[in-house]
């Protein structure tokens, strides 16, 4: 599967969107080696680029990207009940962190503090024939300062294919990423702009991914909630 970002106004989508190839990191001591990055320069999304985004009728919700805006109405009583009514009773808030400013990448590995670059999430610990079918997470940025959302073009199921001859037993990790990549094979990332008070909801368990400041001059808080959420539970801007 190739990444699919919910939108019905192309211009809006490439206003927001920029993309660039990735670059293995090596004796880099802010960030663990191997991690995949974003090379850059960035570049402005193409019309065409825009058009291979969009998802077909055999896109899964469960695949998809959407990005959200904060819902209308009064505030819930706690940042936690923020999805409540957004359709799944089971939905689970993760919590919140704070990204500093100017950062590639945000992600650390909470044992020495390195960034671990684009990796997959395992919450929910399914193995390849059923990773496609994972929770989404639902993340809002609460500012001060704007952030971007990392994608890579390919989900880590086609990654393990190419990896692996037989990846039905195998559960797909941010490893396997970093093995593909460190081969040279095909991968670009691309980059969301997130304004305070917007979102997304995405397949992290499927997706490589990663939050970034890169550019930005102000730190930004970002809450995150995991959950099974039909496409189009919440206003989008593109």
């Amino acid at each position: 599967m190739t990444l699919a970002i919910a939108h019905t106004d192309p211009a809006a989508l490439i206003a927001r969107c920029d993309t660039t190839g990735v670059r293995i990191a090596h004796g880099d001591l802010d960030y663990e080696d191997g991690a995949v990055l974003p090379v850059g320069p960035w570049q402005s999304l193409t019309t065409s680029e825009a058009a291979s985004l969009r998802p077909t009728g055999l896109t899964a919700d469960s695949t998809l990207v959407e990005l959200a805006k904060l819902p209308d109405g009064p505030a819930p009583a706690g940042l936690a009940s923020l999805a409540d009514p957004l359709g799944d009773p089971d939905a689970f808030h993760v919590g919140r962190t704070t990204s500093p400013a100017k950062a590639l990448t945000t992600t650390p590995n909470y044992q020495d503090g390195r960034r671990i670059g684009l990796h997959i999430d395992n919450w929910d610990k399914l193995n390849y024939r059923s990773k496609h079918t994972g929770r989404r997470r639902l993340c809002f940025n609460l500012g001060p300062g704007t952030r971007y959302l990392l994608l890579g073009s390919l989900d880590i199921r086609a990654i393990c294919r190419c990896l692996h001859t037989d990846p039905n037993d195998r559960y797909p990790h941010t490893d396997d990423l970093r093995a593909y990549a460190a081969l040279g094979l095909p991968l670009r990332v691309f980059r969301l702009r997130l304004d305070p008070g917007e979102g997304y909801i995405a397949p992290t368990e499927l997706l490589p991914h990663d939050g970034s400041t890169e550019g930005q001059p102000e730190p930004s808080t970002a809450a995150f909630w995991l959950g099974h959420w039909p496409r189009g539970v919440l206003a989008s801007p593109i």
